[in-house]
């Protein structure tokens, strides 16, 4: 666009990537940035609450949820937290060792191992999950609310619930 009475011509700057910046190999994805605000005797307080989950792409993964007034301190908080509550997520060659469905509130998540080369076939909450976690060919399907926190932490409980291979033959008497 171009200011006609002086000549000058203004550029749209591309707006940041959802990617926070990564920290030793990590994988940081910010999912989802809520503007909140709480009503004083002075006007309206505006903070924000900020979803993020961390992963280092090899089997550990963490989501964490942060509130400050300003959206930096908020990813801070987050990631922070993500990194201390990190679990580890069984991986057999590429994919998750068995077909998961978990249902935390609203949230239903539905999760399938799939043959190497698939790829992600996941939504949006999902995907930022199991990306994170190092998982490459997973098909999952979200079943109950379109609200992105819920599903993220469906998927995370879904990922914590997962067995390794060696202990699932034990179970079945094999």
């Amino acid at each position: 666009m171009a200011n006609e009475q002086t000549g000058t011509v203004f550029v749209a700057k591309p707006k940041a990537a959802a990617e926070a910046p990564q920290t030793s190999g990590e994988i940081e994805k910010i999912v989802q940035i809520n503007r909140v605000s709480k009503k004083t005797a002075g006007g309206n307080r505006f903070s924000f609450s900020v979803l993020v989950v961390v992963g280092n792409g090899a089997g550990h993964v963490g989501v964490g949820l942060g509130k400050a007034p300003n959206v930096t301190s908020a990813v801070k908080k987050a990631a922070n937290f993500a990194r201390k509550h990190k679990i580890s997520v069984p991986i057999v060659t590429g994919t998750i060792p068995h077909k998961i469905l978990v249902k935390l509130g609203a949230a239903k998540v539905l999760l399938k191992p799939a043959p190497r080369g698939s790829g992600l076939i996941a939504g949006g909450a999902v995907r930022a999950v199991v990306k994170a976690a190092g998982i490459e060919d997973i098909s999952s399907k979200i079943l109950g609310t379109k609200n992105q926190a819920s599903n993220v932490y469906a998927t995370f409980e879904a990922l914590k619930r997962l067995k390794p291979v060696k202990n699932i033959g034990e179970e079945e008497g094999f």
